[in-house]
């Protein structure tokens, strides 16, 4: 049955255009219910035998939900006790449009077989399928055509003989007037809550509520804490007027009465409205669009410089902030004013179950309890649970409901338990959920794309490649390294000159445009490394074994060769897809060690030498046209085999076989940016690193001048030049300050669509393009850079995803933000083993240097751990000393003694655990010894336990 609707449409060179829209209807689409006979289907996914028992309905009955019970109620929906559920195709529709994180959610439920949720396309059935009536609203006609599914099921089950017991249908609504009218049409139908509540065998389901607007008014005081916020259509005339900014909501990590919101603006990088106080932030949470007013000039304030220490108690009203309230305000006088604002309304909330553990409540048999995320960006939530006293201990996760102007804290409800706090497993999944790493198995959707094995390469794949078995191929990677991209080779033409080959894995052979495993590889972005595990971006099968360019086995590259005379000029470049053998897979040092023996001659350590020599001529012409040799401490930790436990802990140190291979994989990422951006200027994937604004560097030139160095910042050339001579006598460890200062200035680099950009400098590397070629293991954005770079040469062919510059910059979107929070994930991993290493160590008695100069706290770096801590001079349980902070230094007068950056301190450090989620790595000064500050240093200073074999 076809149904159509012909209207007219103006078009804008005033002609008109008629359009005919066709809706197909059918009375063959199968209920789903077992045993129906009407439907004549041929498998089935609503079970009767495994109805839940509800004392509600006493027979076996079928569950109908509406929009906002999905929306809502996602969390108990996953609940494994939830099942034979109907989804409506009008309900999938709606979720789909309103919330793309809940609609991927509830399609990975309909795909779990042993929940039996199936969706019923009703706007395609004849029976079911309503016409929107005149001056009726989209969703009070879509709650119609649910009403009218319901009303079609209940009828077709009882005419049915899957119906011989009174096998029902039940409506779940969270409407009020919407269940009025159900129950008006003869349907039997339940508000949500009273639907769960009524399931007495799953208790626990009831922590999984979110919270409807009457429990939210509840569970509240009536005392107004927050101003009122505005709707968002007086917000939207407000943005218009230009009297409100529109802005992203950054808490602050040290201080949580201070946020910044960032608005887009005009410029390159937008600006920074500081908020701060719990009134002028009204409820705003960290990442929500916001809509801010500027406050008068003479209330502008500067950020805070005091670092608020969070001693893990639950406040429970607003009493007890109005101290360091007092404190923001007397340091505002103190420097710089900042445009400074307050949040007026909520334009889009950014929430997402968040991690961390309850404070149980104090008051015997409360259901009331506040949750503190392990995030100090995030505010604590107030829930209601009945399982408190088995949380206790427990991470857990929790979702916002809502924050009410009458709350000190928002609302939420418990969504599940992740382990026991502490555990290496619990707190890894923590850790990847915080930062939002996508870690679930490969799907077999996703693992269906594979190869199958064996594998081996036909005859049709050395047609479209170059054979270069022949040549003495060889990587050089970190030990234990099982995603080996790239390998190089290095030999002497008969001209005199070098032949220099970079091969790359050719990962985009197996991983095809469209499909899942291509879906799958662009959502996660980048494989995440982190101590002692790997979360991969594309299945072990290829990031291990096919696409891992291992020593002795033939492999698929795609290589980049250039020739070169010995001054390393480069005369020719070519790209070809190829096959390789490598003759060996060498760590850095085993590389290393075979260029410095003399005694060696082989092919591999010829290759190597050459291309060691090549190297070190790259990277002075790279520095000479002014890129940056920066430096941060990078740590290794030796992981025993047994226990997983670190029992080592060093800064990793580089060798020049490090800079070799980092120069050759630069050279190859700038040849292919230049070629894919010659073919096609408009749609290429680049990556560009922005010069620093000039406020970045005004804590590196304070530091400098600090010691009467000179620091110049006007150009990349400038900063590096400067850097290089910048030294102390008797301080050999200075210059090495400076760079990790001046590295903390730089801004992120990115990657962009060439259509989309005019600015695609590289400031760090001083190149006027760049781009990732050279590790398709683990990055997608270098995939993109193969398909590209194969259209280029012919070895491929394009497909419209790749030529549309808007979709490659949305791509290049979310690989900005997967890069950013696998770099995260990756700290805060080292993070807690810095942690473990120090729990088992007692206190230990280290050198370092002072950082950054805080006003009430010094933030000190030990080189030997690549570690930071806060020494702070505030502690709540001792009497103050006399602190005098100068802004402009920055120097911090403690006593009779003044601090400055750069300078060496003597420190104890411990790991403090009385904060079970929060434990931090305790800083304590010993020297400068200053009283009523300085802590003795402890008699005897702890054996580490000697480290086994790094096996």
């Amino acid at each position: 049955m076809l149904k159509s609707k012909t209207f007219v449409k103006k078009t804008r060179s005033g002609g008109v255009m008629k359009i005919v829209r066709e809706h197909y209807l059918r009375d063959d689409i199968w209920c789903g219910s077992e045993g129906c006979t009407e439907c004549k289907q041929e498998s089935t996914v609503l079970q009767r035998d495994a109805c839940i028992e509800s004392n509600l309905c006493s027979s076996p009955h079928y569950l109908i939900l509406d929009t906002n019970v999905v929306l809502h109620q996602i969390d108990v929906l996953e609940d494994p006790v939830i099942r034979n559920v109907i989804i409506l195709q009008t309900v999938l529709q709606e979720v789909r449009h309103r919330s793309a994180p809940i609609y991927k959610r509830l399609k990975d439920i309909i795909h779990e077989k042993e929940k039996h949720f199936y969706t019923f396309t009703n706007e395609h059935h004849r029976e079911t399928f309503i016409e929107r009536e005149p001056g009726e609203s989209t969703n009070d006609r879509n709650d119609r055509a649910v009403r009218v599914a319901t009303k079609w099921y209940s009828q077709h089950l009882k005419t049915s003989k899957s119906d011989p017991d009174g096998l029902t249908v039940v409506l779940l609504t969270n409407d009020h007037a919407g269940k009025q009218k159900a129950e008006e049409s003869g349907l039997l139908v339940y508000k949500c809550e009273e639907y769960i509540k009524s399931l007495i065998a799953n208790p626990e389901l009831l922590d999984r509520l979110a919270l409807s607007c009457d429990d939210k008014n509840e569970m509240t005081g009536s005392k107004v804490l927050f101003p009122e916020h505005l709707p968002l259509s007086k917000i939207q005339a407000g943005i218009k007027s230009g009297s409100f900014l529109q802005g992203t909501f950054r808490a602050s990590r040290d201080n949580y009465l201070e946020a910044t919101v960032f608005v887009q603006g005009e410029g390159e990088d937008g600006s920074e409205i500081l908020i701060q106080g719990l009134q002028n932030l009204n409820r705003a949470v960290y990442q929500d669009v916001v809509a801010v007013q500027l406050l008068p000039r003479d209330q502008w304030v500067a950020p805070s410089s005091v670092v608020l220490q969070d001693e893990g108690k639950a406040k429970d009203d607003d009493a007890e902030e109005e101290e360091e309230e007092k404190a923001l305000k007397i340091s505002a006088a103190e420097a710089a004013r900042k445009p400074t604002g307050k949040v007026v309304g909520i334009i889009k909330r950014n929430w997402r179950p968040f991690c961390g553990m309850l404070n149980v409540s104090q008051i015997k048999e409360s259901t009331r309890h506040l949750f503190t995320p392990a995030d100090r960006r995030i505010p604590r939530i107030r829930i209601e649970t009945r399982q408190a006293s088995m949380l206790a201990g427990q991470r857990i996760m929790v979702a916002i409901d809502g924050w009410p102007k009458h709350s000190r804290y928002p609302n939420g409800h418990f969504v599940r338990s992740l382990g026991s706090a502490g555990d290496k497993d619990t707190e890894q999944e923590v850790l990847l959920l915080e930062h939002d790493v996508p870690h679930q198995a490969f799907s077999q959707a996703v693992l269906s794309f594979l190869p199958k094995m064996p594998w081996a390469i036909t005859p049709e794949d050395m047609v479209r490649r170059e054979d270069l078995r022949h040549l003495t191929v060889c990587s050089v990677d970190p030990p234990g390294c099982t995603d080996i991209d790239d390998a190089l080779h290095c030999r002497e033409l008969d001209n005199g000159n070098l032949e220099v080959g970079v091969h790359i894995a050719d990962v985009s052979h197996f991983i095809r445009p469209g499909n899942a495993l291509d879906k799958e590889a662009a959502n996660r972005g980048t494989t995440v490394y982190l101590c002692g595990k790997r979360i991969d971006m594309v299945p072990e099968l290829l990031s291990s074994n096919l696409c891992s360019l291992r020593s002795n086995v033939d492999r698929l590259a795609f290589s980049c060769i250039w020739e070169m005379n010995q001054e390393a000029e480069i005369l020719k470049t070519r790209f070809t897809k190829s096959v390789i053998n490598s003759g060996a897979s060498l760590t850095y040092a085993e590389a290393q060690m075979r260029i410095d023996d003399t005694t060696k001659s082989d092919d591999i350590t010829t290759s190597l030498r050459g291309l060691n020599k090549l190297a070190k001529i790259l990277k002075r012409k790279r520095i000479e046209k002014g890129a940056l040799t920066l430096s941060s401490l990078e740590v290794r930790f030796h992981i025993d085999s047994e226990t997983h436990d670190p029992i080592d802990l060093q800064t990793k140190e580089l060798m020049e076989t490090n800079s070799m291979v980092e120069e050759f994989m630069l050279l190859a990422n700038i040849s292919v940016a230049q070629k894919i951006y010659d073919e096609f200027p408009d749609c290429a994937m680049l990556r560009k690193h922005p010069a620093p604004p000039p406020s970045n560097y005004d804590i590196l030139l304070k530091a400098s001048k600090s010691k009467n160095v000179e620091i110049h910042t006007d150009s990349a050339k400038a900063l590096a030049d400067s850097l290089d001579v910048a030294k102390l006598d008797g301080f050999p460890y200075f210059n090495t300050l400076l760079r990790i200062l001046a590295t903390r200035c730089m801004m992120q680099a990115v990657y962009f669509c060439s259509g989309m950009d005019s600015d695609f400098h590289h400031y760090g590397l001083a190149s006027p393009i760049y781009t990732h070629f050279t590790s398709p293991i683990r990055r997608y954005a270098d995939i993109i850079v193969h398909r590209l770079l194969a259209v280029a040469i012919g070895a491929d062919s394009t497909y419209p995803d790749l030529m549309d510059k808007h979709k490659q910059s949305a791509l290049s979107n979310n690989l900005n933000y997967r890069h950013k929070m696998s770099q995260y994930a990756q700290r805060a991993s080292v993070a807690f083993h810095t942690q473990l290493f120090f729990k088992s160590r007692g206190i230990l008695n280290e050198e370092g240097f002072i950082l950054f100069v805080r006003k009430n706290a010094i933030i000190v770096l030990i080189p030997k751990f690549g570690l930071e801590g806060t020494v702070f001079f505030d502690t709540k349980d001792k009497v103050a000393p006399s602190l005098v902070f100068d802004e402009e230094g920055p120097t911090l007068k403690v006593e009779h003694h003044t601090f400055s950056i750069f300078d060496k301190v003597k420190v104890t450090i411990s790991l403090d655990d009385s904060n079970i989620q929060h434990q931090k790595i305790r800083m304590a000064l010993i020297d400068p010894v200053i009283p009523g500050v300085s802590v003795p240093a402890p008699d005897v200073e702890p054996q580490a336990k000697k480290p086994k074999l790094d096996r």
